[in-house]
């Protein structure tokens, strides 16, 4: 559905005159252009405009695959901040019995278990370089970047196409 319509707006005094375009047309089903252009001309003059409007129709599913991209990335990021912080706790020596540090811990617990006794943890006095926790970081930092990816392939538009519409305007009066 494509609608135009033209108003002329005239001025009382006459030396300037008011043209207004609008222009209303279905792009896709959910989305509508609406085109308004105002243009001041002095009467008896050449006027000539071209004006050009592009519209990619892969932007949305583009952008969606961007924002669930981005998605996966802080959730991931959230993860390895939690296990970082288990990994200074255990190597400065935190108390173990501290609310913080139980808190810490039982939510890390999951993440990290499935790498416990991968290594043996070396430690000095109360400090405890937990191998395990570095290589789930490494791990979890891998998945993520492959998980990102993988959406990027499945759902990311890479095709860019733009449908245009021009409109040029000759008025001499």
């Amino acid at each position: 559905m494509e609608e135009d319509r033209t108003e002329i707006i005239e001025t009382p005094s006459s030396e300037t005159r008011e043209v207004r375009e609008v222009r209303e047309r279905d792009v896709e089903p959910t989305s509508r252009v609406t085109e308004v252009r105002n243009t001041n001309t002095l009467p008896r003059q050449d006027f000539d405009r071209v004006e050009a409007v592009a519209y990619d129709p892969y932007e949305g599913r583009r952008l969606a695959g961007y924002r669930l991209t981005q998605l996966i990335y802080w959730v991931f990021a959230l993860i390895e901040g939690l296990i970082a912080i288990r990994l200074i706790l255990k190597a400065l020596g935190a108390n173990q019995t501290a609310g913080f540090a139980q808190f810490i811990y039982s939510i890390t617990g999951p993440l990290v278990a499935p790498f416990i006794n991968l290594f043996s943890n070396p430690t000095y006095q109360s400090s405890v370089l937990e191998l395990s926790a570095i290589v789930a970081l490494i791990v979890y930092a891998l998945a993520a970047w492959l998980l990102g990816k993988l959406v990027w392939i499945l759902v990311g538009e890479t095709r860019s196409a733009m449908r245009t519409h021009s409109t040029q305007i000759d008025s001499r009066i």
